[in-house]
C-alpha cells in the first residue's frame, strides 16, 4: 500500500504546496498553511455519479414564475432579496450565541406549513433540538430532524426524503469518508460544501448552511467556501445586547447592501421594522457631542446617533479611538477641521462612538461626525431637531451624496425640523415641500457649524 503524501493548503486563498511556508505565496498571509491529506479518487468517479452535463440554449430554459420561499420574517426576506431561491445554497455566519440556529428554527415554523424541511445537526442530538424548538414555539409537522455528521448519510437521506429545504448546522461538523482529514479541516469543509452544492443544483433544493467563525470574525475554513455558495449572511452585534444586525456580504440574487434588524427575546428573534426609531431611543437631550446621521443601507434610509467626546490629553500624543466608524477616516476629518476650520485637536483626546452597534461605512456620515466632534470640543450641544449628512472633502467643502430625497423624507418622518445637507443636493429636491421642515444647504464645514452650533 502506497504511503499517502500530505500537502499544505492556505486557509485564506486555498493555495496548495508540497512544503510548508510561513508566508503564503498566493495571498501573502502569514501562518495560514495547514497540513492536509489530498483526496484520492478514481478516474471518472465524479462523472459517473452525477452524469454528463449537456449545454442548453438560454431560450430553452424554462422555470416557474415563483422561485422563492418566503421565510415569514420580513427582515430576513429583505436581506435575501425577497426570499430563499430554489436550488440556492446560503451560508449563515456569526459569533457563538448570536442567534444563527434560533432564526433558522423560527423559519422552519413558517415554511413548514406548506413545505417539508430536513434539519441536519452535527452539534446537537434530536432531543436537544426538540427542547429548543419547544422554547421557540416550533411545532411544524413537516419539520424532520436528523443528527448526523457523515456527509454520505446526509446525502442518502436527502435523496430518500426529497425535502423542499435542507438546513445543515453546521458545515464545520460534516465529514466525508472520501477525505482522510479530520472534521472541520480545510479539505473537509471544501469537499462537503461542494457535494452539497451539487445536490442543491441537481435537485433544485435550497440548502442553508451554518458556518462557524474564527477569532478574527471571518468564517472558519477556506476562503473558497464563500465563493462556492450563492449568498453569505453575517450576524453582527454583541451577544450580551438584545439587538442583532443581519447583513448580506454576498448575494447572487439580491443586493449586498441590505440589512435586517432583530431583537433577541425569550421567545426568539423578533423583527425590528423601524430600525431608526430603535437606534435613536434613549438619546440624551441638551448634551454636547451628539448628532444624528442618515445613512443608506441598500434601499432603506437609517438614522443613527453619533457621539463624540473631546477632552484635554495628559499624554504627549493625544489618543484617538473610534467605534462603528473608520479610524483612519476619523483622523482625516480631524486634520480637515484643524486646517480648514480652525478647531485644534492636537492637544485633545478624541473618542467616537456609533450607538446601537451600527457601522457607518459611507461618506455621507462625514458631516455628522465632524459636528459631533466640534460640538464636544466647544461644549455646545447640537439641537435635538437638527440632522446632518454630507461628505467632507480635504478642502473643507461639503460634497453631494446619493439618495438625498429618501434621506430627507426619513428625517422628516421621524420629526426632525432642520436638515443640514450639501448645497449641490438642492437641485434634486426642487419642488419638495415638507410641512415644518427647513432645509439648510451648506457649501463648507464652517457654514455647517454656524447653522448647527450658532
Amino acid at each position: 500500500m502506497a504511503k499517502s503524501k500530505s500537502i499544505y493548503v492556505c486557509s485564506e486563498c486555498g493555495y496548495e504546496s508540497a512544503k510548508w511556508y510561513g508566508k503564503c505565496p498566493g495571498c501573502g498571509e502569514w501562518n495560514t498553511m495547514n497540513e492536509e491529506v489530498p483526496v484520492v479518487a478514481s478516474a471518472g468517479t465524479a462523472s459517473r455519479s452525477r452524469g454528463i452535463s449537456r449545454a442548453v440554449a438560454v431560450k430553452d430554459v424554462v422555470f416557474e414564475d415563483e422561485q422563492r420561499y418566503h421565510t415569514g420574517l420580513g427582515e430576513l426576506d429583505r436581506v435575501l432579496g425577497g426570499g430563499i431561491v430554489k436550488g440556492s445554497i446560503v451560508l449563515l455566519g456569526g459569533d457563538p450565541g448570536i442567534g444563527k440556529s434560533t432564526i433558522l428554527l423560527q423559519v422552519c415554523q413558517f415554511i413548514g406549513e406548506t413545505c417539508t424541511i430536513l434539519y441536519v445537526s452535527g452539534e446537537e442530538s434530536v432531543r436537544q433540538i426538540k427542547l429548543r424548538a419547544d422554547r421557540l414555539g416550533v411545532t411544524s409537522e413537516n419539520l424532520l430532524l436528523l443528527s448526523e455528521t457523515h456527509l454520505e448519510n446526509v446525502l442518502e437521506q436527502i435523496n430518500a426524503i426529497r425535502p423542499d429545504i435542507v438546513i445543515v448546522d453546521s458545515i464545520q461538523t460534516m465529514n466525508s469518508e472520501l477525505t482522510q482529514s479530520s472534521p472541520g479541516s480545510i479539505t473537509q469543509v471544501r469537499e462537503c460544501t461542494n457535494a452539497l452544492m451539487h445536490t442543491a443544483k441537481d435537485m433544485e433544493i435550497p440548502i442553508l448552511l451554518v458556518g462557524h467563525v474564527n477569532k478574527d470574525g471571518a468564517i472558519a475554513g477556506p476562503k473558497v467556501l464563500e465563493h462556492i455558495v450563492d449568498a453569505v449572511l453575517f450576524f453582527e452585534g454583541d451577544r450580551n445586547m438584545s439587538y442583532r444586525i443581519l447583513r448580506a456580504v454576498k448575494n447572487r440574487y439580491g443586493s449586498t447592501n441590505e440589512i435586517g434588524v432583530f431583537e433577541m427575546r425569550d421567545t426568539g428573534l423578533c423583527e425590528v421594522p423601524n430600525p431608526s426609531m430603535m437606534l435613536l431611543s434613549g438619546r440624551p437631550k441638551n448634551v454636547s457631542g451628539s448628532c444624528v446621521a442618515c445613512i443608506m443601507e441598500g434601499t432603506r434610509p437609517i438614522l443613527a446617533e453619533v457621539q463624540g467626546l473631546v477632552t484635554p490629553t495628559c499624554f504627549g500624543n493625544p489618543r484617538r479611538m473610534s467605534t462603528g466608524f473608520d479610524y483612519n477616516r476619523m483622523s482625516l476629518l480631524l486634520a480637515v477641521l484643524e486646517k480648514r476650520a480652525g478647531y485644534f485637536f492636537s492637544n485633545q483626546d478624541a473618542f467616537l462612538n456609533v450607538i446601537g452597534g451600527l457601522r457607518l461605512d459611507e461618506p455621507a456620515a462625514d458631516l455628522t461626525v465632524s459636528l459631533a466632534l466640534v460640538s464636544s470640543l466647544k461644549d455646545v450641544p447640537v439641537s435635538q431637531s437638527v440632522i446632518a449628512f454630507g461628505e467632507v472633502g480635504l478642502a473643507g467643502e461639503i460634497r453631494a451624496v446619493s439618495h438625498a430625497m429618501e434621506r430627507v423624507k426619513e428625517a422628516a418622518r421621524l420629526g426632525f425640523q432642520r436638515i443640514i445637507l450639501p448645497q449641490h443636493n438642492m437641485k434634486a429636491l426642487m419642488g419638495l415641500s415638507l410641512a415644518g421642515v427647513e432645509l439648510i444647504p451648506v457649501r463648507n464645514v464652517r457654514e455647517a457649524f454656524e447653522a448647527s452650533l450658532g
